[in-house]
């Protein structure tokens, strides 16, 4: 039962509601990779649009070291997001099952990495703190990547500035006070309850997540690395080792 429901969540066949528990799922772990991240290197890593504004500030006040290490940051969010496109387009050519989980697994394997980076911070922090950062930057665009294709944009995880838009958009037309159906025949404002769930389920899990990895982080130090890569790994295997199995069957 559990291998049938971890294997539809990469299935290539894909449905709503698939989609929707893979992206919440995918919330909750950008939410506990940013808090916990941020405890660990001072910086949030999953939306980009604070780095871009910050690069901008940065080159009118002249500090150009910082506005070239926030262009790199940037570059390293690309970077994760163009290896997504690359491998699941490799997998469709290849007819796999995994397209979507192979780059859950590398994710899974950059956050061990990230884990290890940090274990060696304080002994190496000139040189490690800059890379804990542009890989968790690279984590999140690869992660985000992942399920706006999945879902052809309509789920993002590792953001909620839409997501609270949207959200405050539904609430608005909640409370919209209609006079009659009949006098507002044309103009009449409805709710879309669906949309209003899934936003609200979104923002709850990605929140749930920060406090998660701020909780397992000020416990388990970079060790809070392990469970949510664990996670990741569950997801992705059961397509992975069918492809295999298939694979094995052929030769």
């Amino acid at each position: 039962m559990l291998f049938k429901f971890l294997l539809r969540l990469t299935a290539r066949e894909r449905t709503r509601r698939s989609n929707r528990q893979f992206g919440g799922i995918l919330a909750f772990v950008a939410g506990a990779i940013n808090a916990g991240g941020f405890l660990a290197v001072q910086r949030y890593t999953s939306h980009m649009t604070g780095i871009v504004s910050a690069i901008a500030d940065d080159l009118v006040v002249g500090s150009i070291g910082l506005a070239l290490a926030g262009l790199v940051s940037l570059a390293a969010f690309i970077g994760g997001a163009i290896t997504t496109t690359l491998l699941i387009s490799w997998a469709r050519r290849q007819e796999l099952r995994s397209k979507y989980a192979l780059a859950l697994l590398l994710e899974a394997a950059l956050l061990l990495m990230f884990g290890l980076v940090g274990a060696n911070l304080k002994s190496f922090a000139t040189l490690l703190v800059p890379t804990a950062v542009l890989l968790l930057c690279f984590i999140m665009g690869l992660q985000n990547a992942i399920i706006t294709k999945i879902s052809h944009a309509e789920i993002r995880t590792t953001h909620m500035t839409g997501v609270i838009t949207d959200l405050g958009i539904e609430l608005g037309r909640l409370i919209y006070w209609n006079q009659s159906k009949k006098a507002n025949s044309i103009q009449f404002v409805a709710a879309n309850t669906d949309k209003l769930f899934i936003h609200a389920t979104l923002l709850g899990l990605f929140f749930s997540g920060g406090l998660f990895g701020a909780v397992a982080f000020k416990a388990l130090g970079f060790s809070a690395t392990l469970p949510i890569a664990l996670l990741l790994v569950a997801m992705a295997l059961p397509a992975i080792a069918l492809d295999l199995r298939k694979i094995a069957r052929s030769l």
